[in-house]
């Protein structure tokens, strides 16, 4: 099914297919789509999520998708909303053991969470690198945590991590703005699994790709609504735009390195996980509790 307010246009050789197709006939590009109602464009790789989301392309999908975005809201409320009966507040929570054991679930969230839903939906501009609506943006990077060899075959596959010192480790992706505060901590994944691959499973683009900007590096490169560096064409150089771009994603991501490493700082996260492979669950409430501190 394709919407007649769609538009295909190649960008490299400058022509106009009246068919769809992915590439250009006459210079083999991918072609670009363009919606005239909504004014989006994107490659055809990004068509059909397009497709999915418009209710210009496909209005008899409006009330479905409707239903669908008010069920996620009230989901989200509810996870983020409850406090467990046996935890105490927040302002009561201090710094021991026991205390952590206590607020390793909804405070942390509580905490964490509100400063990233609080993001205005009115977003102009949404393609510029970073600028005065800083307060709108978010960069984005995912971190590891090391940990042993496991003996399974499999797991080795699944945990292989070459930048680990021990070359297997945990996977988890991590946003912050540019007041390197952390508004998002995923959940945790496998090492081999791709940093792009956990960002779309995260559920950070649901939330955001309407309303704020993200930032990533090039392992993002492809994401529809991720701002990463511009990669120079076999056989050709940056121009001077082109540099003076990626200099300033360069430095917005500055930012999140310097979260990074604060995580690095507690030893738990710097150091080799001893804990058990298979509960996700709570390496990831570790993270969320160290991410809150």
């Amino acid at each position: 099914m394709f919407s007649p307010q769609i538009e295909w246009h190649c960008t490299q050789c400058g022509s106009d297919p009246t068919d769809r197709r992915k590439y250009c006939t006459d210079c083999d590009s991918m072609l670009t789509w363009t919606c005239t109602d909504s004014g989006k464009t994107g490659l055809y790789t990004h068509y059909y999520r397009h497709r999915d989301k418009c209710n210009y392309c496909t209005p008899e999908l409006e009330e479905e998708r409707q239903k669908q975005m008010e069920e996620k809201q009230v989901a989200i409320q509810q996870r983020f909303q409850t406090l467990d009966d046996s935890q105490r507040p927040w302002s009561e929570w201090k710094r021991t053991d026991t205390s952590c054991i206590q607020h390793t679930g909804h405070d942390v969230e509580q905490c964490v969470y509100p400063a990233f839903v609080s993001l205005p939906a009115d977003l102009a501009n949404r393609r510029t690198p970073h600028g005065p609506q800083q307060d709108h943006k978010l960069i984005v990077d995912s971190t590891f945590i090391a940990i042993h060899e496991p003996h399974d075959s499999e797991q080795r596959k699944e945990y292989y991590h070459a930048k680990s010192p021990t070359n297997y480790a945990i996977k988890v992706k991590v946003a912050g703005d540019f007041r390197h505060r952390i508004v998002h901590v995923s959940e945790c994944y496998h090492g081999s699994i791709h940093d792009i691959t956990v960002l779309r499973e995260s559920g950070l683009l649901e939330h955001v790709e309407e309303s704020v900007q993200i930032i990533g590096d090039k392992a993002y490169i492809g994401e529809e609504y991720v701002v990463t560096l511009r990669k120079k064409l076999r056989g050709r150089e940056l121009t001077q735009e082109d540099k003076d771009f990626n200099r300033d994603i360069n430095s917005a991501r500055a930012a999140i390195e310097n979260i990074n490493q604060r995580l690095k700082a507690y030893a738990i996260l710097g150091s080799v996980y001893r804990g058990r492979l298979d509960d996700f669950h709570k390496v990831t409430k570790i993270i969320q509790v160290v991410a809150a501190l």
